[in-house]
């Protein structure tokens, strides 16, 4: 018999969390999610909550069979998105389960019973609270290494997932690309002729500049136009953009951040390019997501990979550029001035951001360099009974 759980507490919720850490133990390609990380988003705190509850709502579930925890599952409920695509779903996320049909079937269920009683329609995911959360669900891929930055999961979800009734609702894929020894001397030309025809070019940000003078601000704030019609995205508000920008600008190596400016609207920027080191060594180091007590060695490395080479994979975490600029070759621009820094840094690969199918445009960036896809992730709907 499966016993659910509604999870609340704090402490519920590090137990919350453990548990996907725990199934995914002997997983050779897998790694924990930074602990301190999925708390702060999981944990609506009477203080420092994050700015997305203002428009989100949530209940967390874990299933029990013997007593003992067999899976977890988080209902959400966006009310920006959803009003924006004049939708009713209840969103799934953070599900993760033994291969036990019960032990799926249930944790859905309740997910199902939840959006019900919210007046919701439709049940859509695996997706999280914001759109630049992990979303969709891995089917293909299982054999490279993941990111922290995206979904991994064992192939029998899918299974599950489609015996449940469920059906595609979208998929995202993920490039591995390997780090050339030279800039393609296409992108040379383009970035050349563009500089040229149309004074857009390569700029780099202090931190300061990010921080304090606005220009953090200003990439989030471009980020909502590139993405905006994008699959079920919302706009990231002021209070959640002010929060991104401390959270990651604190921690980003801004050689590895490029922006693309143009000269003929007092240098306003109009695309961006944001990479990280992998972490996916490093969390592996640590105790269940933990920093304390040495998890910090690894990731202190990993940040500081131009001294220590620890990282031999990027993440190309995300990257944007606005539309009217698309077709002018702007991101010729943002591999000419990041590739010699990937030199520099020694990485070997670079593991794009997940990027919709449909995406053309985005997909045919990869078209002049030793690029392929490796990982496949998906959404998934139903309709509510």
């Amino acid at each position: 018999m499966i016993e659910i759980k509604t999870i609340k507490t704090k402490a519920e919720i590090g137990k919350f969390i453990d548990f996907r850490t725990e199934l995914y133990r002997d997983d050779p390609c897998a790694c924990p999610y930074l602990f301190s990380e999925e708390m702060a988003d999981l944990y609506q705190g009477p203080k420092d909550a994050q700015p997305y509850w203002d428009y989100c709502e949530a209940e967390y579930y874990m299933a029990y069979k013997d007593g003992k925890a067999v899976g977890r599952i988080a209902a959400i409920i966006n009310h920006r998105a959803n009003k924006k695509w004049n939708h009713k779903n209840v969103r799934f996320g953070y599900f993760d389960f033994i291969d036990d049909y019960e032990v799926s079937e249930a944790l859905i269920k309740k997910v199902e019973e939840y959006g019900l009683s919210k007046g919701m329609d439709t049940i859509i995911g695996p997706m999280g609270f914001i759109d630049l959360g992990r979303e969709g669900m891995l089917i293909e891929g299982f054999d490279y290494e993941q990111t922290m930055h995206a979904n991994h999961n064992f192939p029998y979800y899918r299974e599950h997932m489609e015996t449940l009734g469920f059906a595609k609702d979208n998929d995202w894929v993920q490039n591995m690309v390997k780090v050339p020894d030279a800039v393609p001397e296409k992108f040379v030309k383009i970035a050349n002729l563009i500089s040229t025809r149309y004074g857009l070019h390569a700029k780099k940000m202090t931190k300061k500049e990010a921080i304090e003078l606005g220009l953090g601000h200003r990439l989030f704030e471009v980020l909502n136009k590139c993405y905006q019609d994008l699959y079920e995205f919302s706009e990231i508000d002021n209070a959640l953009i002010e929060r991104m920008v401390k959270s990651y600008v604190s921690f980003a190596d801004m050689n590895l951040v490029t922006l693309i400016c143009d000269k003929n609207k007092d240098d306003e920027m109009v695309g961006f390019g944001v990479t990280f080191p992998s972490f996916t060594k490093a969390l592996r180091k640590t105790d269940r997501g933990r920093v304390w007590p040495f998890g910090w060695i690894g990731l202190l490395k990993t940040l500081y990979t131009k001294w220590f080479h620890y990282s031999e994979t990027v993440d190309l975490l995300i990257i944007g550029v606005l539309p009217e600029y698309r077709s002018k070759g702007a991101n010729a621009l943002l591999f000419n001035d990041l590739i010699p820094w990937y030199q520099k840094y020694h990485f070997k690969q670079a593991l794009t951001l997940a990027m919709m199918e449909t995406n053309d445009g985005v997909l045919s960036a990869w078209q002049y360099l030793d690029a392929k896809t490796v990982k496949r992730l998906r959404s998934y709907k139903k309709k509510l009974l």
